[in-house]
Order: C-alpha cells, then structure tokens, then sequence
C-alpha cells in the first residue's frame, strides 16, 4: 500500500455528495492551510464562491502579502469523441461545465479527496498543500480504468492580490522551462507560478474566461466577477490504474528544481505525521476533541521577521480566509489553540514575538501586511497578553521564561495603562480604565464605516476592567513570595479597582453588568455579552451572588445554540441578520450577531457559579453540541466560523474558520470533561 493510500485511512470528515441539490452543497467548504499563511480553499464540489477561494493562495511576506495564484483546474476527461468535465464553474445564470453530477463523496483529512464514478471509471482528485512551502499538488488516482482514457487538465491563473479580483487586461504570460511552465506578469519584479504534470505533455493555448461569479462576494454586497487567463492544457493517455500529480508553486522568484524534485510520499510523509502529532496531543477517545485539535493546527503558523538574522516565530492567524495575526485574537486564542495542546514552545515563541513589539506599555494589535510596522489601535490586546502569560506559566510551568521576558513586559502594561497611554487609556482617580473617545474603537466591538464606529464603548468598558482587576490580581499573587511590597502595591490597587467596579457597574435594578460607563459617568444599561468575562476570568471582582445572576441573565437573554449574541433582542438596535453591503453588515456585526468564541468564556463562567458539578457539566455538554456538529457539518468542514446570524436559523457568516471560536471550544470542551 502506498503512502498516499494509507494517509487517507486517518481520521476524516466524509461528505456525500451525489443526489444533492448543488445548491446545498455550495455551502459545504474546505479548507488547507501550510505554516506559511498560505491556504487552498473553495467548496466541495470544487467551485469557488468567493474571490479568496483558489488551489493555491501564497504568502510573499509570511504570513501576509497574500497571493491568489492558481483559481482552479478545469479538470476533462476524453473518451474518444466523448468529453466530460468534472469541474464545476459558475457564471451567469447558470453552472458551466457541471462536474458535481459526477462526484460521489467528498472526504477531508491531511488533503481533500472528490471521489467521481463515470463511463466505467472511477477516480479521486485529492488535493494536498505542502507545509512548509506554497506548493499545492493535485493527484489523480484513477482506480478502475475499464477502456483508454485522456486527462486534459486546464489551469486557470490570478497571480493578483487575494482581495482584489482579476481582469482581462492584466499582462499575464508563459513560456516552458525545464520541466515545467512558468506563468508570471510580463512586468518587472513579478511574482512567479510554476507549473508542471508528470505525465502526458502541455499544449500551448492562451485564452481569457471572462466573467467567473462568486456568489458569496455578491450576497456581501462586493464586486462579483472574474476574469482568468489559462496557459493551455496539460494532457495524458490512462490506460490503466495508475496517478497522474499536477504541482504548482508561487514565490516572489521561481527556482523550478524546487517543485520538479516534490516527492509526493515525501510530502504525504510530513503532512501525516503533523497529523498524528495534534492527534496524540488531543488524547481523545470520542474523536470530538481531536477534530477540534486538527482545527486549531490551521491556525498556527511562522512570522518571517524582516531584520536581518532573526529566524521566524510563531503567530496566530485570526481567521481564514482574510485575516493576519492580530493580538486581541492572539492571545484569546493562544489558551486554546497551544497550551492546551501543549504546544509550550509555540506559545513561548507567540509571547516572545509581541512582547518584543511592545510600546509606550502596550502590545501591538496588529501588524503591517508587508512590513514589520506594528499597530496599537487596541485597549484590550496588552491585557490579553498579561492573561495569556500566566495561562502560559500555569500550564507550561516555565518560570525562566516567564520571569525574565515576560513579567517585565507586564509590568510595563500596568504602569503604562495606570498613567497614561496612547487614545487616552489611563486609571480614573477610581482605579478604573478609562480610554477613548466616540471617535475611536478600542474594544473588540471595533467595526466602523466611513468613520462612525457602529458599536460606540469608550469611557469604562466592564470587560476592560475585569481584565485590568484579573492581571492586577494575577501579579500580586505571584509577587507575593519574591517582593513583598510590589505585591501589597499591586493588591492595594486591585482592591481600590473592586470596590470601584461593584459600585458603578453592578446594575442592580436588572441583575447584571452596565457595559459601559461614559466619561461623563452615566451608564449605557445595554444588556451585552462582555460582562461574562467578569465572572470567567480567575479573579472576578464580583460577589458569588452577583457572579450567578450575571450567568442566569446572559443564559436567558444571550445564549444561543452557536454563542452568546452581541445585544438583546429586545434592544431597539437589535440586528438579527448579518448580510448584505458592508456598511449594513458593521452595523450588525456586534449589534445582535453571535459570536461563537464567547461560549468558551460562558461556559466557564456557567460552570464557575455551579461548583463544576457533574450536572452542570452535563448541561453545559448540551450548550456545545450545536457547535460541536457544525464542526463537522456546516460551511467550512472541519471548523467554527467566525460568527453567525442572531435570528434563528442562526446561519453561519464572516470568516469561514476562525481561530478563538476553535480555541474557546476547545477549552469549554476540556473544561466540562476535566
């Protein structure tokens, strides 16, 4: 048995594909992903929907400057006279060629695999992406071979920026080299595809496809079409059993001996034991928590550092297919995502790469596509950051680490949001921070257009301040043994922070959280999910009585089957669908969607007030469910998006995989069976 066949034997999602409306199965996605950020992604009967859909999406700058190189394979099958496609493309009004009439399941584990019975022929395309290079291959298996056969294959090129779209008037060429066709912009300083097929020969035929739609761009309100231009065709005889591998590969300069000596077994190889290596860490008998674990391997990948001499680090991306690394969503994620898979070392070096970007006492929100500049427009990521280091030092037990690079840079978070910081964040003579104007978005409900920001929180945001009371108390307890008066000061402060918070955001008319407290020291009552973090964190400045009410009060007005929702429905600006133009869909975005990450905080937060007691975990089981089958299920397979409409049926939207909603699963799975 070959390598390749015995890496499909591991663990996968299979989908059935024949005798379904195609129109259901447009909203099944796939995803791959290598250490690079570059991914391969689209549906599961292979017709893109969306503009970030591609076989090959490459990063010029890793993990950013992202390039969408090679859209899709026009795959044909020649019997004779007789023509077949399996390919699927979309263009107006109707599917042209209609490949899914001939797919019979669809499977996903270290690569994707379309399994096709036509003509006395079966066969599986699968689809594998190298981890450590923007190479994709595509391998066609033909298992049963009753009468000759061509395989013409016909590659369709973007070589454009993976949020743009391309049109006819780009100045794409070609020309063969040794093993290969390479396919570039006829400019200088282009970036380079590279193609070449094992079997068979190329024929020369350039040609413009005008007019591909993505039907998910329209429905966002985005331009929709797309124009391809495709080389020619690469072309070979079956006659019997046997593999046909089809390679391609992007770089800012093309060395063809890179993708000419690819070694599928090689390749299969590496991609397998990366697999076997999340699947030992998960320990998982169900098999939930190691499809969970498989999900979080996408999201981790290296930064390539641009001064001279510095090897990569690891880094967190927010989301597929279009989000970077930003810390908020970094160090959310970082729990789930690698100490509980106990990868210590990924998460060090995650730590190591921020802290380094600190200043003026804060940690970067993000960084620039294509350089190393560093953005702070973030209250909350520095204070996710002090989170995320004691989560790091309880679970990896590295206290070197922890003392000597880490602890400074809380330190200097502390002192720096006490006295003053950038957009205004400083302690109130309260002890509370305060940030921001109606002009800024500071929190993580950040959307804004032209301006305006749709979800408006400045003054004293609760979840800010129960993040500042939690890292306030993280640092007193751990001083406690070592400097004695650092810790009373830190402990004085946290207290004075207590006192404060009970006193201005505890409503008690309703039984929960203000949200906000304005600068001018009224309180916006909006009944919002942020309060949970208050009672989640380890150290909550709440009394047990009010910690319960909060839970019983986001349970009955917040939670849904997939997450807690940005607003109450009985808020008079209560979004309940997520859809249409952008300006329409910031102003949902965290007016009444749901997040699937905030699950994570409440389910903690739900077993906290109950003692983890076994009936509360068993509860607490039926809260994941839904999301725990939408896993496997629903839009993108094999993870959690980013966010999903708050009106029933809760259809999911935003990014199709996003990283803290795999890792806050992640730790309210272990976390009820703990």
């Amino acid at each position: 048995m070959s390598t390749i066949q015995k890496v499909e034997r591991a663990e996968s999602l299979s989908v059935p594909t024949d005798n379904r409306n195609v129109e259901d199965l447009l909203t099944k996605e796939w995803l791959l992903t290598n250490e690079r950020g570059g991914y391969s992604s689209s549906t599961i009967v292979g017709c893109n929907t969306r503009r970030y859909h591609g076989l090959l999406i490459g990063s010029l700058n890793p993990p950013v400057d992202r390039i969408m190189a090679l859209a899709n394979c026009r795959d044909m099958l020649i019997f004779g006279a007789e023509l077949l496609n399996l390919s699927t493309f979309e263009f107006v009004g109707k599917f042209a060629p209609q490949g899914f009439k001939y797919l019979k399941r669809f499977r996903r584990d270290i690569g994707v695999h379309f399994d096709y019975q036509v003509n006395g022929l079966e066969l599986t395309k699968s689809i594998y992406l190298q981890r450590d290079a923007d190479t994709v291959a595509l391998v066609y298996d033909f298992v049963r071979v009753d009468k000759p056969v061509q395989l013409a294959l016909r590659p369709f090129v973007g070589l454009r920026d993976f949020h743009s779209l391309q049109k006819s008037y780009a100045r794409l060429c070609s020309k063969w080299l040794a093993g290969g066709l390479l396919v570039r912009h006829d400019m200088p300083n282009s970036c380079e595809l590279f193609l070449t097929c094992d079997s068979g020969s190329f024929e020369s035929d350039p040609q413009w496809w005008f007019n591909f739609i993505y039907r998910n761009d329209k429905r966002r309100g985005q331009d929709f079409t797309e124009d391809l231009w495709t080389p020619g065709f690469f072309k070979c005889r079956i006659d019997a059993p046997t593999k046909v591998v089809f390679l391609a590969n992007i770089s800012d300069w093309c060395r063809p001996e890179q993708i000419v000596g690819v070694d599928m077994k090689t390749v299969c190889r590496d991609l397998q034991k990366s697999h076997n290596a999340v699947t030992a860490s998960a320990k998982d008998k169900d098999g939930k928590l190691t499809t969970l674990c498989l999900a979080a391997e996408q999201f981790v990948v290296k930064r390539q550092m641009q001064r001279s001499g510095d090897s990569p680090r690891t880094t967190i991306l927010a989301g597929f297919p279009w989000f970077a690394d930003w810390g908020r969503d970094t160090f959310i994620s970082l729990p789930g995502l690698l100490l509980a898979t106990a990868r210590f070392q990924d998460a060090k070096s995650v730590l190591q790469t921020f802290a380094a970007a600190i200043d003026e006492g804060m940690i970067p929100n993000r960084f620039d596509d294509r350089s190393d500049t560093a953005y702070f427009n973030s209250i909350d990521a520095s204070l996710w950051f002090i989170n995320a280091a004691f989560q790091f030092l309880n679970a990896a037990r590295d206290s070197q680490t922890f003392t000597r690079e880490l602890l400074p840079a809380i330190r200097r978070i502390i002192q720096s949001y006490h006295d003053g910081a950038r957009f205004g964040i400083c302690a109130d003579t309260d002890g509370l921070i305060t940030a921001g104007d109606a002009e800024t978005q500071l929190t993580w409900m950040d959307a804004k257009y032209e301006g305006v920001a749709s979800t408006p929180r400045y003054g004293k945001a609760v979840e800010i301040n129960a993040l500042w009371y939690d890292s306030l108390c993280r640092v007193a307890q751990f001083l406690a043994q070592s400097d004695t008066d650092a810790a009373a000061h830190y402990h004085a402060m946290a207290h004075k922070v207590e006192t404060s918070f009970r006193k201005l955001f505890w409503n008690r008319e309703s039984g929960f959280l203000n949200d906000c407290i304005m600068p001018d020291g009224s309180a916006d009552t909006s009944l919002r999910p942020n309060q949970i973090f208050a009672v989640s964190l380890a150290f909550s400045p709440l009394l047990p009585a009010q910690q319960k009410s909060v839970v019983s009060v986001v349970e009955k007005e917040l939670l849904t089957p997939y997450g807690l929702r940005t607003l109450s429905t009985k808020d008079s600006r209560y979004e309940g669908v997520y859809a249409g133009p952008q300006q329409k869909r910031d102003q949902a975005y965290h007016q009444g969607t749901v997040w699937p990450y905030l699950m994570g905080p409440f389910v903690e937060a739900y077993l906290k007030v109950n003692d983890f007691s076994h009936e509360s975990k068993d509860r607490a089981a039926g809260f994941i469910e839904p999301l725990m089958r939408h896993l496997t299920e629903d839009a993108c397979l094999g993870s959690i998006s980013e966010i999903f409409d708050g009106d029933e049926p809760h259809k999911p939207r935003g990014c199709i995989a996003q990283a803290w909603s795999i890792a806050e699963l992640i730790r309210a799975y272990q976390l009820i069976h703990s």
